[in-house]
């Protein structure tokens, strides 16, 4: 079932949007599916308008997958770091070309971060979603079905 996230609810992910990337605003409504994945409409149809519809029919997600809250923290998905991109002032991790098809490969980076905590990947002009950062790694949480398969030629 689909929660419909109230004022406070969204200010608090505003909060964490603030905390970690320097976003100041959300392009939307966001709903909540299960315990932590929130979702992202720009649509038209209004709280009971949504709501008439899941009295009809079971609705599995309303917009786009944006982002998971996670220990007080977020972790934008890839499409939330693309919606966000001329918003978000840190927490930025800058890719080369080898370390961006790794990425995109699903892949881990060995990288000694001396920070802790998610970090929105960039290459070029190309927000790819976040990474996890501990001392040594950043992880990766790019879907299987998204990767890339074969090496950029």
């Amino acid at each position: 079932m689909i929660q419909i996230l109230n004022k406070k609810q969204t200010k608090e992910i505003e909060e964490y949007l603030w905390e970690q990337f320097g976003v100041h605003e959300i392009p939307g409504r966001l709903f909540q599916l299960g315990e932590e994945k929130i979702f992202l409409f720009s649509g038209e149809a209004s709280d009971d308008d949504i709501r008439e519809l899941e009295a009809m029919v079971p609705v599995e997600r309303l917009g786009v997958y944006f982002a998971k809250v996670m220990n007080g923290e977020i972790r934008l998905s890839i499409e939330g770091t693309q919606l966000l991109k001329n918003q978000i002032k840190k927490n930025i991790f800058e890719l080369d070309g080898e370390q961006a098809e790794k990425w995109m490969q699903g892949q881990e980076l060995n990288i000694h971060m001396g920070k802790k905590g998610f970090f929105v990947m960039k290459y070029k002009n190309d927000f790819l979603g976040c990474g996890k950062a501990s001392e040594e790694k950043i992880g990766n949480f790019i879907p299987k079905m998204r990767r890339l398969k074969n090496k950029l030629e």
